[in-house]
């Protein structure tokens, strides 16, 4: 799939709707899957470094050592920040966005800044883990943005494909 692509007439960005929560949710399920399996390859490389001896099983419960642990977390939190920065930076999706034709756009109508890309990173997890609390947020607000959208002047935008805005166009 190409991306979107933002030379477009930076303009028409704010003519495109808010993306609403299911397609959101289900762009996020299919990135998970790519960052899930980000995960396994790094974390094998990490456990063949260690030479699979930082685990044991002591009374059926797996041990891991805890350098292993603290190195495995930050692969993960920095494996997945990079994964949606630089998607987010260089067309404005991830391959899931491209899949429901997402797109992220800063509310100033250009490709996000590496801060609000990192800001929207950091509060997306206590609004998905916190009961969706963050995502419902869009029922509520008048513009439909979740809380991490509000917090890092971003928004997600439903872009229909060029057929379809052509035809809307001349309507």
């Amino acid at each position: 799939m190409k991306p979107i692509d933002f030379e477009e007439s930076e303009t028409e960005t704010t003519l495109f709707e808010r993306a609403g929560l299911m397609r959101r949710l289900a762009a996020l399920l299919y990135d998970s899957f790519l960052i899930g399996a980000i995960w396994l390859v790094l974390g094998y490389v990490i456990q063949f470094i260690f030479e699979f001896k930082s685990n044991q099983v002591v009374n059926g419960i797996v041990e891991t050592d805890s350098l292993v642990n603290a190195i495995t977390f930050f692969m993960m939190l920095t494996s997945s920040s990079s994964f949606y920065l630089y998607f987010w930076r260089r067309g404005g999706q991830t391959l899931g966005m491209m899949s429901w034709k997402l797109k992220i756009v800063s509310k100033v109508d250009r490709p996000i800044t590496i801060q609000q890309g990192f800001i929207r990173f950091l509060y997306a997890w206590p609004a998905f883990f916190l009961f969706g609390l963050g995502y419902f947020w869009l029922y509520f607000d008048p513009e439909k943005d979740t809380l991490h959208d509000k917090l890092s002047r971003t928004y997600i935008a439903f872009v229909p494909s060029k057929k379809k805005r052509v035809v809307e166009r001349t309507n």
